[in-house]
């Protein structure tokens, strides 16, 4: 589904924050990206949604290059992967209800069925009593509830999480973590960059270890 073939991604200013990395993920895998801080795992994420583009090799996605995706067609793209970046993006002057749907009113979809696809994701997350609150009066526990259900209303295949358990308690981040299983148990493939090994030994899943932007386990 997911593979990395030579892949240098260098910034302006000359920062390399991967160097020659080659991987596979496979359809329905659950991978957890590990490193510290600043070893190249978010960049890695921003890859797969072609929301940076490689500075040499190839990252292909569902069978597709994503450096010959047209601007114009990133969102079709995306529209298969769900997103859980640190950086919420919630819009807090829309009800949680309003956050949800709007994925679903960019695809097109509205009425009766989109908003039976959008509390049913806020039910999954546990938000469903709250979708009339704004995303403000929310925990932090709860935005990044309100952010899964978010990545997950237009049920696609993939999702990628950015250290979704960072500034949780431990019972949120296992709440968190249990509702990704959960997903990766019904096929959705799901890779999520995380520091804290505990949850990594916790969940199992397969582990890619990247230091300084490259490959090391």
């Amino acid at each position: 589904m997911i593979e990395f073939s030579d892949v240098t991604k260098r910034y302006p200013g000359g920062h390399e924050a991967l160097s020659g990395v080659s991987l596979t993920i496979n359809r329905g895998e659950l991978v957890f990206l590990t490193g510290h801080s600043g070893a190249g795992k978010s960049t890695l994420l921003k890859l797969i949604a072609a929301i940076e583009r490689p500075t040499s090799g190839v990252v292909m996605v569902s069978g597709q290059n994503i450096n010959r995706i047209r601007r114009s067609a990133l969102p079709y793209f995306r529209r298969n992967i769900g997103l859980i970046f640190q950086d919420h993006k919630l819009l807090y002057d829309r009800t949680v209800f309003d956050n949800v749907l709007l994925p679903l009113h960019i695809q097109g979809m509205s009425g009766t069925d989109a908003g039976k696809r959008a509390r049913a994701a806020l039910d999954k997350v546990g938000l469903l009593k709250k979708e009339r609150a704004r995303p403000i009066t929310l925990s932090g526990g709860e935005q990044q509830r309100l952010c899964i259900a978010r990545a997950i209303v237009s049920r696609p295949p993939l999702l990628l999480a950015d250290e979704p358990t960072a500034n949780l308690d431990e019972d949120y981040a296992h709440d968190i973590m249990d509702m990704f299983q959960a997903f990766n148990q019904v096929g959705v493939t799901v890779v999520v960059s995380t520091h804290d090994l505990a949850l990594v030994t916790r969940y199992g899943g397969r582990t890619i270890n990247l230091a300084d932007g490259r490959l090391v386990a």
